[in-house]
């Protein structure tokens, strides 16, 4: 007799005895997977029939609430990676007994960052990197080109968790490195690494152990083809801290992400550059991003975005050509295609420019991408400098939110965008006007153009 399987959904984790589009619990699709189901057979080789067996209740014990004010306030001890964009993103350093989930595209450089770490991570600290993908020699092969050499560092080419938890208390780890979390596995559940299940619990083993022993565990793990982290959704919800690793792998930039945070903030991103020996902190991404702008081409146009607590100008380049097709081409990379949508409905409605006869492209140079508001104005500064062949004042920057109606709408952190665009030259700040009463930051060499409506953007470019 064929052996009887069971569909268990990657999203919320429940089971049912066949298989559906969409998962009758959480209301996802294309989320159930198939596993065996664990059966107990009997002396005469059949399985054997489930018991009933009745469910007792019990009282729960009493439990003690304390007021407040008399809970004790432990004093969470960090221990610093060495690599200062990190250490941003995770509020100072990685938590002893604190597990991190880190995730990305693949190929983007996970491995490369984590072994790096190794390197640098406070003195004292032993280091076990379980790889469950590599072999010791390609780690060793990587080490080297990367110039990793730390005495304190064990490399573990293990899958199961069983096997990996002893190996911890053997080498005295402190900080553990878990690469990947979907390829380890549970000798004591019968479904292959990777499902549901096995994430499930090889993740609570590898979590109980860290909360124990007081003992910091990243685990990697891989996404699926729409982005989000693969298998349960409750896998974010157990770990402390959930990490995304963007960038465009034809690029040099690689952005760190804090989707969740117990001990730090979720704003702060940090900023690398991939480089032949590995990664490296890029310290001022302003000053790296625009080093590469032409002057007096249409097109292009300076925008600041904060991203978190920090500053950051961008360009963005739009383009258009005529079509010869009946419906034009719109293109985005770097800012939210219904954006680009928008914004050009904005234009052609209250501008009167003819987009509708034009291909058109935008994008965000240096391979970054911007989800702010505040880049609307710099984007259609772009898109109306292109169409017309005006190009903007190299030293202008503009940063605001249009709306339907044309009008430009003020944007949070204003004076810390002036402060980051007049320190790096920008004699010209163009801001919606709303914001003009709140300036605190000092204006002094620079010239405040108030923005009222797209219809103002237009003398930008006479």
């Amino acid at each position: 007799m064929a052996p009887k399987t069971n569909y268990i959904c990657a999203n919320c984790g429940s089971v049912t005895a066949k298989w559906f589009g969409k998962c009758p619990d959480c209301g996802e699709w294309n989320t159930l997977e198939e596993c065996a189901a664990p059966t107990s057979a009997s002396a005469s080789g059949r399985p054997a029939a489930p018991k009933r067996t009745e469910k007792i209740y019990t009282l729960p014990e009493r439990s003690n609430a304390v007021p407040i004010d008399r809970v004790a306030f432990p004093q969470y001890i960090r221990i610093s990676t060495g690599i200062g964009e990190f250490d941003r993103v995770l509020g100072g350093g990685l938590v002893k007994g604190s597990v991190v989930l880190l995730s990305g595209e693949p190929g983007i450089g996970k491995s490369t960052l984590l072994l790096q770490i190794c390197q640098f991570i406070d003195a004292g600290s032993r280091i076990l990197y379980v790889s469950g993908e590599e072999s010791p020699s390609q780690i060793k092969l990587r080490a080297g080109r990367l110039g990793v050499d730390n005495s304190r560092l064990s490399i573990l080419a293990e899958t199961n968790v069983n096997k990996i938890i002893p190996e911890i208390d053997l080498n005295g780890a402190e900080v553990v490195v878990i690469d990947s979390i979907q390829t380890i596995y549970d000798d004591e559940v019968a479904s292959s690494p990777g499902t549901v299940t096995q994430v499930k619990q090889t993740a609570m083993q590898l979590i109980h152990k860290a909360k124990t022993d007081g003992i910091t565990i990243v685990i990697v793990g891989h996404v699926n083809k729409d982005g989000a982290i693969a298998g349960p959704k409750v896998l974010e919800h157990m770990v402390d801290a959930v990490l995304y690793f963007e960038g465009d792998k034809q690029h040099i930039f690689r952005i760190i992400r804090a989707a969740k945070n117990r001990f730090g903030s979720t704003n702060e991103i940090g900023v690398f550059e991939m480089l032949d020996d590995g990664l490296s902190e890029v310290e001022n991404p302003s000053e790296l991003l625009m080093a590469q702008r032409q002057a007096d081409v249409s097109g292009s146009c300076a925008v600041c975005v904060i991203e978190g607590s920090r500053p950051i100008i961008a360009e963005i380049q739009a383009l258009t050509s005529p079509t010869v097709y009946p419906s034009p081409r719109r293109m985005s990379a770097g800012i939210d295609y219904n954006r680009l949508s928008l914004l050009l409905a904005v234009l052609e409605k209250r501008l009167g420019l003819k987009y509708s006869t034009q291909d058109v492209y935008l994008s965000v140079a240096g391979g970054l991408r911007l989800d702010e508001p505040s880049a609307d104005m710099s984007s259609a500064l772009a898109l109306i400098s292109t169409l017309r062949d005006l190009p903007v004042r190299e030293d202008l920057i503009a940063f605001g939110e249009i709306g339907l109606s044309g009008e430009c709408r003020a944007v949070t952190g204003i004076d810390i965008r002036i402060s980051e665009s007049r320190r790096l030259g920008f004699k010209k700040i163009a801001i919606p006007y709303r914001a003009m009463n709140k300036l605190k930051a000092n204006t002094e060499g620079v010239e405040i153009i108030p923005i009222r409506s797209v219809f103002d953007l237009l003398k930008l470019l006479a």
